[in-house]
């Protein structure tokens, strides 16, 4: 599996899924719509672009444009790579129906047609001597730090996030895999015990 250094950005889960399966890669989901009222969201995607860049790989529906442009004007061109999938028509297999426009989206791409589309958008593909696979923060360090099971879990990851410069709102989980994509383990356990 080759692995992307770009953060890649798309609409929802399914997408994330769909993506994860074919590239290694950190993925993270807009939300679909909401991400046009999450300012947290928006912050994190600002700043995951400017640390890593990002990549855009949103569906090819009115929607995904909607939000394709929404991102393009709220991050600096420099920082940002269109990735685009062609216009597929059909349904996913997970729905009853197909959507509003009768198109696949990301999630119901074949793998070689996502790879090439970010392969088109100028993905940065590390080399075989980057390889080296990274030891993640895990849910089981976050409870040993004191971030998650106790009864002062969420004060403590309130004043971790401003800490770090990330959205005062984010979950556990979000925490989680934004740390695993901004820090190395040893950078992040430095910062926790500060």
């Amino acid at each position: 599996m080759r692995r992307v250094r770009e953060v890649i950005v798309v609409e929802g889960r399914y997408d994330k899924n769909a993506l994860r399966q074919v590239v290694d890669a950190a993925v993270v989901e807009t939300g679909g719509f909401g991400v046009f009222s999450d300012r947290e969201r928006l912050a994190l995607l600002r700043r995951l672009a400017a640390e890593r860049g990002l990549i855009l790989l949103t569906d090819s529906d009115g929607a995904g444009f909607v939000i394709r442009n929404f991102l393009k004007g709220a991050i600096p061109k420099s920082q940002l790579k269109q990735a685009y999938i062609p216009d597929v028509y059909g349904k996913e297999r997970r729905k009853a129906a197909p959507g509003k426009e009768g198109k696949l989206g990301v999630e119901g791409m074949p793998p070689a047609v996502l790879l090439e589309a970010l392969e088109r958008a100028g993905a940065t593909f590390d080399g075989a001597e980057d390889q080296t696979e990274r030891d993640p923060v895990t849910k089981a360090d976050f409870y040993a730090l004191g971030l998650t099971g106790g009864p002062d879990s969420g004060a403590k990851r309130a004043a971790l996030l401003q800490k770090l410069g990330l959205p005062e709102r984010m979950t556990a989980n979000g925490l989680l895999e934004a740390v695993n994509i901004l820090y190395t383990r040893e950078e992040f356990m430095e910062m926790a015990h500060d």
